[in-house]
């Protein structure tokens, strides 16, 4: 926030910031007293650096015309924006804090998201928490080591998603479901199931391909996606506020600090790459979304 200036009077100054704000230039005016005579002046000041030239222009010519129909007029225009604002943000708060939690409780889990978990959980009885590999060997994206994506290429396109549905063991499958419930639920209820469906098919194509270049093919789980739709759920959130779309900054905090903790090997063996790729796809796909919206 800088200085750009000085009025003599409060009325003088209210008029000359309603101006500024109806401009779009967000102001402060504050009273001081001047140090030679003791005076109450009006300091101006700006809160955008970008706007520090625009702003003392203007400041010039309110200076020069006062009286100018343009500077009467903006405390009209500037009071109706004030107002819009204020209901814009009591509307978007009503969509974001239904309970005052970090995610809302959903009434219902969305259709993409609900099939998204049964099909999740019935793979992980199946197979017994991935114990029985001969039950899932057509959900890994590839059965050879080596030697690229053979299967894709011959037909086998499914495997570019189906690893998300491999869970080892119960904390695994546990943990991914109840991100899963929550971000996907989201998605469903204030965009629609498609883009949920979109997202995942994209997000999972994306982190389990960049994961088998890395570490091979017997990998699997939902994370990579969970990242993905919590980087998309967070950035469209924080750059189109009206898609209704939030996520707690501290929770970001959270699973970034679990993505290193894991990168690290503190938990064992995790598949780092899908968790990166992921996470880097829904951020990229929130905020380009969130600037052709907006």
């Amino acid at each position: 926030m800088r200085l750009i200036g000085s009025l003599p009077s409060e009325s003088e100054a209210q008029i000359f910031s309603d101006y500024l704000y109806a401009s779009g230039i967000k102001n402060k005016i504050e009273a001081v007293r001047n140090a030679a005579d003791q005076k109450e002046v009006w300091n101006i000041w700006v809160y955008s650096e970008d706007q520090l030239d625009a702003a003392k222009s203007l400041l010039n010519e309110y200076r020069n015309s006062p009286d100018a129909p343009q500077f009467r007029e903006a405390t009209a225009v500037a009071r109706q924006k004030r107002e819009q604002e204020q209901q814009d943000l009591k509307a978007y708060r009503k969509r974001v804090f239904t309970k005052g939690q970090i995610f809302p409780k959903y009434e219902r889990i969305g259709v993409v998201t609900g099939m998204l978990i049964a099909i999740s959980v019935a793979v992980a009885i199946f197979s017994q928490l991935g114990r029985d590999v001969t039950f899932i060997r057509y959900l890994f994206i590839s059965g050879y080591v080596s030697g690229g994506l053979i299967e894709v290429r011959n037909g086998q396109v499914w495997r570019l998603v189906t690893p998300i549905f491999i869970h080892f063991g119960f904390l695994h499958i546990l943990f991914n479901m109840l991100w899963l419930r929550d971000l996907g639920s989201m998605i469903e209820q204030r965009q629609s199931s498609w883009t949920l469906a979109a997202l995942v098919v994209v997000i999972a194509a994306a982190s389990n391909v960049g994961q088998f270049l890395m570490s091979g093919p017997l990998f699997g789980g939902m994370s990579g996606v969970v990242y993905g739709l919590l980087g998309y759920n967070w950035i469209r959130g924080k750059y189109d506020p009206s898609s209704g779309l939030f996520v707690h900054p501290q929770t970001v905090t959270l699973m970034i600090i679990w993505f290193f903790v894991c990168l690290v090997g503190l938990v064992g063996n995790v598949a780092n790459t899908a968790h990166g790729v992921g996470f880097a796809v829904g951020i990229a796909w929130g905020f380009i979304s969130a600037k052709i919206v907006t």
